[in-house]
């Protein structure tokens, strides 16, 4: 894997985001999500975010079929996130699992989202946030999951999809529940990304503004 160095050395940005932090106007990804803006450059994720990490959660191999005959192309599931409250998912197609991997990094660079952390186990109440504030479901194909909160020292109770995603968004402490078919493993994952999602859109009480 390159380096972040070498993935904006020589940058060019293409959007107004992207010029405005080559500019130094936005220098933090929080800046970004509270002015609502877009990210359409996976270099700005790059630049943000930089201990950024990935994890390839699937590989399958994908075959559809043409005039000429059967086409077969490799699709990965990749999930990228800093363990500190940001994560992303994406998928890449290519002929080779390399390319698959590279351009499902780039995906899921795109997808990066905030996520809101806290302990909202009624077992726990230390304050931290160690895990999520509130249970959130989501759903995606055929698989619905849920995710509850824990008290601090449960770790992930999850499968070993669940628990990359979760692990790199920085959730530590959580319960999961799952419905449907769970064995198809991109909608799973896809179903848990969503669920982290929802803790950053939905409004709790300490955002009202009086």
């Amino acid at each position: 894997m390159r380096s972040t160095e070498e993935k904006v050395a020589g940058w060019k940005p293409r959007t107004r985001l992207g010029k405005m932090i080559l500019e130094g106007h936005i220098s933090s990804i929080e800046e970004v999500f509270m002015e609502g803006l877009k990210i359409r450059e996976p270099e700005i994720v790059d630049v943000l975010l930089p201990d950024l990490q990935e994890e390839v959660i699937d590989i399958n191999l994908v075959q559809k079929q043409t005039d000429a005959g059967e086409k077969s192309r490799f699709k990965a599931i990749v999930a990228v996130g800093n363990r500190d409250g940001y994560v992303g998912l994406g998928s890449g197609k290519a002929k080779q699992v390399r390319n698959a991997i590279e351009r499902g990094a780039v995906d899921a660079r795109l997808n990066v989202t905030l996520i809101r952390r806290g302990c909202g186990s009624w077992e726990c109440g230390c304050g931290k946030p160690h895990s999520l504030p509130f249970r959130v479901r989501a759903k995606c194909g055929g698989v619905e999951v849920v995710l509850i909160p824990g008290p601090r020292g449960l770790g992930v109770v999850a499968n070993e999809a669940a628990k990359v995603i979760l692990g790199l968004a920085g959730v530590k402490d959580c319960w999961t529940r799952s419905y449907g078919s769970t064995k198809t493993v991109p909608s799973f994952a896809y179903a848990v990304f969503e669920a982290l999602r929802k803790t950053y859109t939905l409004v709790m009480p300490s955002d009202w503004v009086g």
